[in-house]
């Protein structure tokens, strides 16, 4: 039985990544073909030709008007995926079309429905709106993981790691050492872990961005809605200070580390990551050492969780991994995976005390 949950929304790429050319990406071991219509739609099919299976994304497969030709044969697709045209005669099989995905843009992602298009309903996609909104500046990436997508929602889950795998960067040495606050809340189908250091030493990420320095007051509040879509709020202060009563928090910075944890197959991942800030809105050099920075914890997780995967692929049947109080928003996150993909949920482990 696969681990990838369907019948699912996933981040399918950034909405600036899908032109007038023909686009491909494999999701849930699925490839897709994306393209942008003439009007601006985007349209979203299996990238393969019905006839011999050809992939349409690759040359010299072309996009004419608002059809594709495949290269290799000449079948011609419209925008909904019916065959328009087929290369020695005038009749077009009835059955000649490509499987449509239902796709929504939003918030400058692109969401694609795995599963039964009948169940793809777009009020279900959660919402990170200031990714797309004035008052705030975003810088974004994507990098490549060669591990199964939920070794990456347990390390984002669990961020003590931040202390020992980011130092010099994000991680401090309060980061580890702070207890967190675990809630779950299986109706909205929501994680939430939280960790507020009162006073916490101010590590280069935030220093260099914020122009704060020495000792911090530092939240972490995690929302993950599985599967795909990670919400790190980051408020960063000046030690002592707190938002006003009425929720204003004129004092403080506000940083939202935002994933988008998208299976590729069972055993990659898209790993989408965007930092939006709410201050030094045009300031570019701000936003060059927030992308470059945030680039390279990212790449210091992938190259973790590679090193990981490859472990667990040759470890004895049977192997017993330990939790611990951290792991309790992780181990919530894998319980309600293993439903959405239809896996009996093992045992609710005991974290070790």
């Amino acid at each position: 039985m696969s681990s990838i949950p369907r019948d699912q929304w996933y981040v399918a790429a950034y909405t600036a990544e899908i032109g007038r050319e023909l686009f491909s990406r494999t999701i849930c071991g699925d490839p897709i073909l994306f393209w942008r219509t003439e009007a601006g739609e985007i349209t979203a099919h299996a990238d393969r030709c019905v006839h011999r299976r050809f992939p349409l994304s690759r040359a010299p497969s072309r996009l004419v008007g608002d059809t594709v030709v495949c290269g290799y044969h000449g079948f011609t697709y419209g925008a909904d995926g019916r065959c328009v045209a087929v290369p020695g005669q005038t009749r077009v099989p009835r059955t000649a079309r490509l499987a449509q995905y239902p796709v929504v843009e939003q918030d400058s992602l692109v969401w694609v429905w795995i599963g039964d298009p009948a169940l793809a309903d777009p009020g279900r996609i959660p919402r990170a709106s200031y990714l797309d909104s004035p008052g705030w500046t975003t810088v974004r990436g994507m990098e490549p993981l060669a591990a199964r997508y939920s070794l990456l929602v347990d390390n984002l889950l669990d961020l003590s790691h931040e202390t020992y795998l980011h130092g010099g960067y994000i991680g401090t040495p309060e980061v580890a050492a702070t207890p967190i606050s675990t809630e779950v809340d299986d109706d909205a189908g929501i994680v939430y872990v939280s960790r507020h250091m009162a006073d916490a030493e101010c590590p280069p990420f935030y220093e260099r961005s914020t122009g704060l320095s020495g000792r911090i007051s530092r939240w972490q509040d995690i929302e993950y809605t599985p599967p795909c879509l990670y919400k790190l709020h980051s408020r960063i202060a000046p030690v002592g200070s707190v938002p006003d009563p009425d929720g204003s928090d004129p004092d403080a910075f506000h940083v939202e580390v935002v994933y988008a944890i998208t299976p590729e197959t069972e055993h990659s991942t898209h790993d989408f990551w965007l930092v939006a800030r709410d201050f030094a809105l045009d300031d570019e050099d701000v936003s060059a050492f927030l992308a470059e920075q945030n680039r390279t914890v990212v790449l210091q997780d992938v190259a973790a969780l590679d090193v990981l995967e490859q472990v667990i692929a040759t470890e004895p049947p049977g192997y017993q991994e330990l939790s611990v109080n951290i792991d309790t928003g992780g181990l919530a996150a894998r319980r309600m995976l293993a439903r959405m993909a239809g896996a009996v949920p093992a045992e609710r482990a005991v974290p070790a005390r």
